[in-house]
């Protein structure tokens, strides 16, 4: 088999590479000392296409192929772990479920700024009791009127204090397991909605977890 990158591939790992030596190395054992959120750096991989690799021109980001996202990730992370794993988090856990799931008028209010960086999403699954094992979450979302009324609480939420929303999955049906599992859109600042202490992490401290 031929192992060698494309021409486009090569490209792309040059630009990643260029980017995080300049933008990301410098600082990066300071901010991991203390566990700062490397904000600027974030809106600059933003701007460049790295936070919505795949998603579609249409949609705002870089539509480019899964190896160029596998490239690009691991030059990123190859200076900065912490940028690798927001950036990880807003393809895989957040722009890629808009993609395969959402409505059009979904993607077209969030996906075209969480591709671009305008906004970072989070991915909220595990619980004091419960981490992959979803089935055994206790937050749940109950009908009201119009709305939904969501009540529970996560832990581990990668990107949770620094996110614009919060995909957040919770029960709404009871007793059929994995299918009584739904996703809400949680914007920052909804009512009744607030964030816990950044956890003291022993490592990839620039990436908050709450």
């Amino acid at each position: 088999m031929n192992f060698t990158l494309s021409e486009e591939h090569d490209l792309i790992k040059k630009t990643a590479r260029e980017f995080a030596e300049e933008h990301l190395s410098p600082g990066v054992i300071e901010r991991d000392d203390t566990a700062t959120f490397p904000s600027d750096q974030i809106k600059l991989m933003g701007e460049l296409g790295f936070l919505g690799v795949m998603v579609p021109e249409k949609y705002n980001g870089a539509g480019m192929d899964a190896l160029s996202y596998v490239i690009a990730m691991e030059e990123i992370s190859r200076s900065d772990a912490s940028a690798g794993v927001v950036m990880s988090v807003n393809n895989s856990l957040v722009c890629q479920i808009f993609l395969d799931w959402a409505t059009e008028e979904q993607k077209n209010k969030y996906l075209k700024k969480l591709a671009t960086g305008e906004w970072l999403g989070a991915f909220s699954l595990s619980e004091p009791q419960s981490g992959s094992d979803a089935s055994n979450m206790r937050t749940v979302a109950e009908k009201d009127g119009d709305h939904y009324i969501l009540n529970g609480t996560k832990n581990w939420v990668t990107s949770g204090i620094s996110s614009d929303l919060v995909l957040v999955f919770v029960i709404t049906e009871k007793g059929v397991g994995y299918k009584g599992i739904s996703t809400f859109i949680v914007e920052k600042g909804t009512p009744g909605f607030s964030t816990g202490e950044k956890e003291n992490k022993l490592g990839i401290r620039g990436s908050d977890t709450c």
